[in-house]
């Protein structure tokens, strides 16, 4: 089938594009929206400008969208980039959507009005085999931000590794910490994995740290031969 993925540069909409790469489907597309709105109830915010660069790494076709972000209305944006995917002859999209009924439920009603068929292939998957997954598949993933309980400024801009992982798994024995961050305690980047041709080195970055939650803002970044 012909694809396109609703993509952030996040390992859930990475895992996704990997998903459907796996399936045997020709990937045509990439679709990333960008929201003004840094609150956005959609979309994901952190490092999306990175979406241009990864388009590159992956050799995949980015279609990039900006979106006021306000609630509901930022739909309206959303359904006229699947309704040009629709005419551009692409038949289904995959999302990266774990847990989240308010984001999956609204992609789906949208691409059913643009008579496309939607597909999120981890959907309910245990957090802890996701992460599990994410990580043998060989991705490397950074936390972008955090914004949870047990998660402090250390942990932006850390790669989860095997080391990483075990330390979540702990702290989410202790709080309400969901592991694969579908309750939004964090944010993540995917700079290299077995579908990246090139991979992302980041050559400066800023950490934007409020209190109890903060950014990882990455200001460069280049590509770099595997």
């Amino acid at each position: 089938m012909k694809s396109a993925v609703l993509f952030s540069g996040g390992k859930d909409s990475v895992m996704a594009l990997f998903y459907s790469i796996n399936q045997g489907d020709d990937v045509q597309y990439l679709l990333s929206i960008e929201s003004v709105n840094k609150e956005s109830y959609m979309f994901h915010v952190p490092n999306i400008h990175l979406t241009d660069l990864m388009s590159e790494a992956l050799d995949i076709p980015l279609i990039k969208a900006v979106t006021d972000g306000e609630k509901e209305k930022e739909l309206d944006d959303l359904k006229i980039e699947l309704a040009n995917l629709k005419e551009l002859g692409i038949e289904v999209i995959y999302t990266g959507a774990l847990f989240s009924t308010y984001q999956k439920s609204r992609i789906e009603k949208l691409c059913n009005e643009v008579g496309l068929k939607a597909i999120s292939p981890f959907w309910h998957k245990d957090p802890r085999e996701y992460m599990e997954l994410v990580l043998s598949s060989g991705f490397k993933v950074i936390i972008g931000g955090v914004y949870a309980e047990g998660l402090d400024k250390s942990w932006l801009g850390k790669e989860i590794d095997r080391v990483a992982l075990d330390d979540l798994i702990k702290i989410s024995e202790k709080t309400y910490l969901h592991l694969a961050f579908e309750g939004g305690e964090a944010e993540t980047l995917v700079i290299d994995g077995p579908i990246f041709k090139k991979r992302i080195e980041i050559i400066d970055s800023k950490i934007d740290w409020h209190r109890d939650s903060g950014n990882f803002h990455v200001l460069d970044a280049k590509l770099v031969d595997k």
